[in-house]
Order: C-alpha cells, then structure tokens, then sequence
C-alpha cells in the first residue's frame, strides 16, 4: 500500500471518526485515501484555524484524540492559533500538515517554511516523517502524547515526496496509558497535614473534569465539609444551590471569592492548571497548598507546596475517600456567599419587560436549558459574564476557552461538539467580533445537516477593549465597526435567523430552537449595553 493509505490505516486503528481540514496539492494522496475509509469522515471547512477549533472541542467532548489536516505554508499556519488553543487548555489533538519534497527543501522554495520549528512551541511534539516506514511509530507516539497528561496538541508533517511511496508496514496496537495513584503513607499523611489546619478551601480546575474525577471529587467534597471555588474551566462540577458552592474565581476585576482564600489557612488545589490564572493573582498571602494533580506541582512562591498527590485523579480521589480524614466545615465571614451571588447576579431573577443584556439573555438561556445541555462561549467580554453568572447544570457542559482565549472558537467549536455529542443541544455563544471571524463555517455546518443555536451579541464594539482603553486612556479608539444583517447573512447561507426584541420573545425563540434536530438557528441579539 502506498504511505497515505498507511497513514489512514493507522488513524483507523486509532478510532479516529472525523479529519477536519482543507487539501492542498501536498495533501491530495492524503485526501484520497480518506476518501476510501469506511470508519473515517474527512469533513473539509472553509478555514483551517475553523478546523483545529473543531477538533479540539471535538477531542475534549469526546475523550477521543481530535485531528485536522492542511497542506503547506499558508494551510499549515493558520491551524497555529486553533492548535496553540488546544495545547494551552489541554485538548487532544494531532495536526497533520503537508510539506514540500525533500528535494526543495534545502533552499528557498514556492511556500516552503519550517513548520515543525513554528509549531514546536504550541505542541507537545512537533515532528517530520523522514521514513515513510516510520508512519505506524509517529502515529502511535503522537496519539498516545496527545491523551497522556496534560493533554495536548501534536503537528506530524508528510513531506509530499513521501506520500505515495509503497509500504509494507501495518498499524502498532493501541494499548492503555498506564496511571498511578500516590503511595498509602503519602495518602494517610494528608489526614496529619489536614489536622493542623482549621478552615482549608477546595479549589478545583479543569483538570477534574478532563480526567473524569467529577463524581469521587463531588463524594471528597461532601466528606470534608470545607468550601470550594472553581476556576472558568470547572464550572458545574457542584449544583450551583449546593451549600458547598462558593463559585468562580479568576477575574481580574469585581474577584468576591479571593476574600475565602485570604481567610482559608490550607488550600486543597484539584486539577487545577496555571494557564487559567497564574498564583500570584489569587494566592497574594501565599497560603500553603496541598497540590492534587496528575502531575507534580509547578514551582512557584505563590504556590507553597505543604504537600503533593500526584496521579491519575480519579484514582487517587478514590484512594483518599477511603482514607479517615477529619470533617472542616467552616463559612467565610461577612455573609461572603450571598455578596458573591449579589454582585455577580447568580440569582438575579429576571422580568420579561427588561432589556436585552448579557447578563438578563443568560438567565434566559439558564431557564430553557437541561444538563444535557453545551454552551460554548466565545471569547470577548461575554465570557467573563458567563463565567461570573452562567451556572451550567453539569460539569463539562460549559466550554470556555481560558488558556489562549482566542476569538472565533466557539462557532467552528459548536461543529465540533455536535459531532461529538449528537443528541446534547449546543448552544453557541459569541460577540459580533468573534462570530464574524469564522461566519462561513455555518456552510460547514449546514452541508453536514446539524443543528444547533448561534447567538451573537451584537453590539458592534470590541467591548472588553473598549472598557480597556477607557480605563487606561479615557478613549476607545479602534473598538468600533459596522456589521451585516446577521438575519440576512444567515438566511444566505440557508440558516434560520431570527432577531428578538424582547426578553420573553428571545425566550420563546431558543425553546423552538431547542425543539429542532435539523436546523441551525441564528438568534441576532441586538444588545442594550
């Protein structure tokens, strides 16, 4: 068989279910033999950064590894920022890009550039298949890296020349990445480190949900009594009236919950990932921390380490619910909950005659929706809105990018998560900046017969910049622009689009739209702020 056709075998071996990408003249033996796969749909967008998108939420919904594809040069860099977002919020994901012969590679050539060096920064491994023999090795290592944690992106390149070279390799079997818990001493001291301490706090990151702990975290919780926060990342992991429930941190601004940190004198840290927020910025009294992670702890002098359990967390949470650690429960001074709750509007009850804000069309969305339920929220200042206010009704439902926090993911990201959870509702949210930087992938979506909600909070700023600019220069210099008629734009790319006016009538159109198995939806919401 030629090289492609080992490539594709070996994706197959993998379990891989959807390519997403553009094709090139680099890449058309790679295409062709997608195009021959009975388990594999090659799914071709209109951007390639649209399809690194899809396939990280892709891979982070479904627990496979994601994978896109793009030729040389230009296909190639604009997978970057998709793939950088996935490596920075630990999504698995392999990038497969073309490449020019090796004959032209030892001088300037017709878009030739180093793409295994541009990318080695963004990945976990960046690597050129020299040996067309070597393919069933790269793949294997690159699919097994991408799950390993933390998870992350890899870029594999196939030079052209090598691509319908005959092989006679076959696929390396797939085996299970090994995990460890700490050992029994190392677990029986946290009960000692834990009675030295009178009012420890649980701070709980995305890497709970990433490794599947929600469940034997939620039972560590209810034992230790102590309260908890969670980062962007996290939420849902606790019902939002659960007494325990302390919210978010992580915000720059208006942050009520760094007041429970400053009162807590022992931090119980769970799977949390520095790219969300670094330490400096929420453990300014450098309060001691017990680290429990899959791997050790970074070192850094806000983040004082009194101890670590590393391993697989869902084992080791396992392992310590068995372990006879003494009750903490304690309340933050002052009321702190219901100040928490007050300024960032949890349970803000809301009217129908109110006007069409953020917060107001999030409690809105809060009503029509179940736990079965995706939102995906863009990056622009919604997303600090919905990390303050929105309360999802299950962990991993949310997705909010937080590590490079990159405008435009939510819209391909919806595709992506369809995909891989075909029968949950996704709701898109975005900004008219992010919605219009990858607007053409509804064509994606509308070829392929999905059906989810798009909702674009048009205000025709960059308001996050804007509230910027003006706090630092009293001005708002280059934040505005025009727009399309979203409902026009929509209805050209043979999407439903519709434009409220009120709140009850945005909420009777999300329950019609969340009643639809065939339709995308685009809700045009004209902001009053």
């Amino acid at each position: 068989m030629k090289a492609t056709d080992l490539l594709v075998r070996c994706l197959e071996n993998e379990g891989v279910e959807y390519v997403f990408g553009i094709m090139g003249k680099e890449t058309l033996d790679l295409i062709h033999s997608l195009s021959k796969s009975k388990q594999i749909t090659y799914i071709n967008v209109r951007h390639e950064q649209a399809a690194a998108f899809m396939a990280d939420i892709y891979g982070r919904l479904s627990k496979k590894v994601g994978v896109c594809t793009a030729t040389l040069g230009p296909g190639a860099t604009n997978l970057l920022t998709g793939i950088s977002s996935a490596q920075l919020d630990h999504s698995p994901v392999v990038a497969i890009t073309g490449q020019a012969g090796f004959e032209k590679q030892h001088q300037e050539s017709h878009q030739y550039i180093d793409i295994v060096k541009i990318f080695e920064p963004a990945t976990k491994w960046s690597v050129q298949i020299k040996d067309s023999e070597t393919i069933p090795k790269i793949i294997r290592k690159s699919f097994r890296l991408a799950q390993m944690e933390k998870k992350g992106a890899v870029l594999i390149e196939l030079p052209e020349n090598l691509a319908s070279q005959m092989v006679s390799k076959q696929p390396i079997p797939v085996t299970s990445i090994p995990t460890g818990t700490p050992d029994t001493q190392t677990l029986e001291s946290t009960g000692s480190l834990l009675g030295q301490y009178q009012k420890p706090l649980i701070i709980v990151g995305n890497g709970v949900i990433r490794q599947g702990a929600v469940k034997e975290l939620v039972t560590f919780i209810e034992k230790l009594k102590s309260p908890v926060i969670h980062s962007f990342m996290a939420k849902g992991i606790l019902p939002k009236n659960h007494p325990q429930n302390y919210y978010t941190f992580g915000f720059s601004e208006k942050d009520e919950v760094l007041s429970i940190i400053e009162e807590a004198d022992l931090l119980f840290v769970i799977g949390y990932d520095f790219v969300e927020k670094p330490p400096k910025d929420w453990n300014k009294k450098q309060r001691p921390i017990l680290h429990i992670d899959s791997l050790p702890a970074e070192m850094d002098e806000h983040y004082p380490l009194k101890g670590e359990l590393v391993g697989d967390l869902d084992q080791t949470l396992q392992e310590l619910n068995k372990v006879d650690l003494p009750t903490k429960p304690w309340f933050p001074a002052g009321n702190t909950k219901e100040k928490i709750k007050l300024v960032y509007q949890i349970d803000n009850a809301v009217q129908q005659n109110e006007p069409l804000t953020i917060k107001n069309v999030l409690k809105v969305i809060e009503t029509v929706t179940t736990e079965q339920t995706i939102i995906l929220s863009d990056v622009g200042a919604h997303k600090v809105s919905i990390a303050r206010t929105f309360q999802p009704k299950q962990a991993g439902r949310l997705i909010i990018s937080n590590g490079l926090a990159s405008m435009g993911i939510a819209l391909p990201g919806s595709i992506g998560a369809k995909l891989a959870r075909p029968d949950a509702p996704v709701i898109c949210i975005t900004g008219d900046g992010g919605a219009l930087m990858n607007i053409t992938e509804l064509e994606t979506a509308k070829r392929l017969g999905l059906s989810f909600i798009v909702i674009i909070l048009n205000n025709a700023t960059l308001k996050l910049e804007k509230e910027m600019m003006q706090q630092k220069f009293n001005s708002s210099f280059g934040t505005s622009f025009t727009n399309p008629d979203f409902v026009q734009l929509a209805n050209s790319f043979g999407v439903k689009g519709v434009r409220p006016k009120q709140l009850n009538e945005l909420e009777q159109v999300l329950e019609e739209a969340l009643k639809q198995t065939k339709e995308i939806t685009l809700i045009d919401v004209q902001m009053a702020e």
